[in-house]
């Protein structure tokens, strides 16, 4: 599998391809309303705003997996993100990360990118920066504040994709 044949889910329920984000910074996240770092949702939608037009994308997939801090419906996860938030970047339905379950998008984001106890996701808002060509390249701790991670956002908008 690649990246580009995963195909995911938005919030209200329309299948999405990721290969229609060919080209473009990836920053995919698992997400939570009710976590400690819910209000990274805040960083991710500056992020998004400053960088979406030179190819950033932010791909939110609320979770709950990490103590029930996700249990609102899909359409509840949507209207908190936008109200609390002003979030313009898609959410996705919500997923598992983790277990039997686990979404197949998030198996192969952790084959690619392990964390420091293995490829297992630990907690809510994990991060992956997906470079223009579908490689994954880097995932980052939930404490890893979006702010924090802007540099490799910037080196990885700086990277044109090959043709051919």
């Amino acid at each position: 599998m690649n990246l580009y044949e995963a195909s995911v889910r938005l919030n209200n329920g329309e299948p999405k391809s990721l290969a229609d984000f060919r080209g473009r910074v990836l920053l995919i996240v698992n997400v939570a309303s009710n976590c400690g770092f819910t209000p990274q949702y805040q960083g991710l939608q500056e992020l998004y705003a400053r960088y979406h037009e030179q190819g950033l994308d932010v791909l939110a997939f609320p979770c709950n997996q990490f103590g029930g801090q996700e249990p609102g419906t899909d359409a509840e996860i949507q209207s908190f993100c936008e109200t609390k938030y002003a979030v313009g970047f898609p959410i996705f339905t919500k997923i598992d990360v983790n277990g039997p379950r686990a979404d197949p998008l998030f198996v192969y984001l952790k084959s690619q990118k392990g964390g420091l106890l293995g490829s297992a996701i630990k907690w809510n808002f994990t991060k992956f920066l997906v470079g223009r060509d579908g490689t994954v390249l880097e995932r980052f701790a939930p404490t890893a504040t979006p702010a924090s991670i802007q540099p490799a956002i910037e080196a990885a908008l700086a990277v044109e994709v090959q043709e051919g």
